[in-house]
């Protein structure tokens, strides 16, 4: 999607935001940033896929927290933004401005990724002791919850201790985030089980608006979660998965240091990694996805 007569107000590494004043558009792009830099290739419908998927989500879940939404209808598209209804079409948010909490709240079900490496070193996951003898990709005997602080692009996130959040936002904050964190976790995944995903692990983000905890930016999206295919789950190696990993993969083979400029992907791997993101969206939602924007 390329709209340069639209300039945003803040960019992220997927997302454009316009501020309208009294609320923002959140728009979706195609780009896939891998280890907190922007890769220069976009993945086919990429943004599309992720805001449906968040909209499933903040559907389902809207009774547990409120969040941040607004309308995803391009006929609530103001002023100048309408004029581009066809190319937003199914990748914008508007949502209510909230007060976002500097931190990221991700919920952990099994042991992957950097949990993994660190439980293999120290016998814990963010400081947090678990059992020994646990294999990667192991179920956790409960989902454990991790914040980390939010960087800026091409910074990295770093994994801190809840006794940290708390001195960042504050006790009453930092509780209500972790048992809020948690109970979506668990209803997505027992939705996901139903529909032959394990979700792994998951990121949320938060903010205040009009004094009251909510859910803002994405929810439960292969962007911001390890989706792995139930049906062929085996603890003990890796797992294949309907999220970027395909991608971290694929750059970690390729001999990257990991510090930009990142290579070009091929073409297939564009291409396959397309096809993840939208079976994940299909066997989540039980729906076919058909493009809508252009």
């Amino acid at each position: 999607m390329q709209l340069p007569e639209l300039k945003p107000d803040t960019q992220g590494k997927v997302r454009d935001i316009f501020d309208l004043g009294g609320e923002l558009l959140i728009v979706a792009t195609d780009r896939i940033s891998a280890f907190d830099i922007v890769l220069p290739d976009p993945v086919p419908y990429k943004g599309e896929v992720l805001t449906r998927t968040s909209l499933f989500w903040f559907d389902l879940l809207c009774d547990i927290v409120p969040n941040h939404l607004l309308s995803a209808d391009v006929v609530d598209l103001p002023g100048e933004y309408a004029a581009h209804a066809d190319a937003l079409a199914g990748r914008f948010m508007l949502v209510r401005k909230a007060d976002v909490f500097p931190v990221e709240c991700i919920v952990r079900g099994y042991l992957a990724g950097s949990g993994w490496k660190e439980y293999r070193e120290h016998g814990t996951v963010c400081g947090q002791e678990l059992p020994a003898g646990l294999l990667e990709s192991q179920k956790l005997p409960e989902p454990i919850f991790t914040p980390s602080t939010k960087a800026a692009i091409g910074d990295h996130d770093e994994n801190i201790s809840f006794e940290r959040m708390v001195e960042i936002i504050g006790a009453e904050h930092a509780e209500r985030l972790r048992e809020v964190a948690l109970a979506l976790y668990k209803r997505a995944s027992e939705h996901a089980a139903m529909r032959g995903i394990i979700i792994a692990d998951t990121k949320f983000e938060f903010g205040l608006i009009d004094g009251e905890v909510a859910l803002v930016d994405e929810c439960l999206t292969p962007d911001s979660s390890r989706f792995w295919p139930a049906d062929s789950y085996e603890p003990g190696h890796g797992q294949p998965s309907f999220d970027k990993q395909f991608v971290r993969d694929w750059l970690e083979a390729s001999g990257w240091d990991k510090t930009p400029p990142p290579p070009e992907l091929p073409e297939d791997i564009l291409t396959i990694t397309a096809e993840k993101y939208v079976e994940a969206y299909e066997m989540i939602t039980d729906e076919p996805f058909v493009p809508e924007g252009d």
